[in-house]
């Protein structure tokens, strides 16, 4: 930095005999052009002298303070963008991580939740149909028993019912024919007619 500024002011310096030059010429007196460019006026000199001298401490000054703050300044920011994106890198492969072992967590929990189920469901049907068993086994008893005292009931009563017949039948005859009544011979009949009737 130091040789560029040197280097300028020694342009500057080369050029001031040109200018000077230039001054002293009577043919470039003011022409009622840019009063900038006109050489011929001894402030032009001056101010084009101290333009350099400005611009050189200028020069210095930018590129000895401001200059090193805003490189140190845009170093520190992208140092301080680049942490963030690690950080924000090192969250979402976190986060990733996290969601792969909580869909893992999600997978073996309903997996051991439908098993459960199964196993209970299965479960529930044995002792459904081992209950069913019992309780088809004792209806089954219970229907044994009762066709038992209906058979049983009916049997008794067609037993009286042909004991009235027989008698009922027996009266009747004897009323008709009167007296040499064979009580086998009305049994006999009594019976064939029950039998008939319930054949029927």
């Amino acid at each position: 930095m130091q040789k560029s500024l040197v280097s300028l002011m020694v342009l500057g310096l080369g050029a001031l005999p040109s200018l000077a030059g230039a001054a002293g010429d009577p043919g470039h007196a003011s022409s009622g052009g840019m009063p900038q460019l006109d050489f011929g006026n001894h402030w032009t000199i001056a101010q084009v002298v101290w333009m350099f001298v400005i611009f050189g401490v200028l020069y210095y000054v930018m590129a000895r303070y401001a200059l090193p703050q805003v490189a140190e300044t845009l170093a520190a920011r992208r140092g301080r963008i680049d942490g963030d994106l690690e950080a924000a890198h090192a969250a979402k492969l976190s986060a990733d991580a996290a969601l792969a072992d909580h869909q893992a967590a999600t997978a073996k929990t309903r997996a051991e939740a439908q098993a459960a189920i199964a196993a209970a469901s299965q479960q529930a049907q044995a002792d459904a149909a081992a209950k069913a068993e019992v309780l088809n086994a004792k209806l089954n008893e219970q229907i044994g028993a009762a066709e038992g005292r209906i058979a049983a009931g009916r049997d008794a009563a067609m037993g009286s019912l042909r004991a009235v017949a027989t008698d009922t039948a027996e009266a009747l005859v004897s009323r008709l024919l009167g007296a040499g009544i064979d009580r086998a011979a009305i049994d006999r009949a009594v019976g064939s007619a029950l039998a008939a009737r319930g054949n029927g």
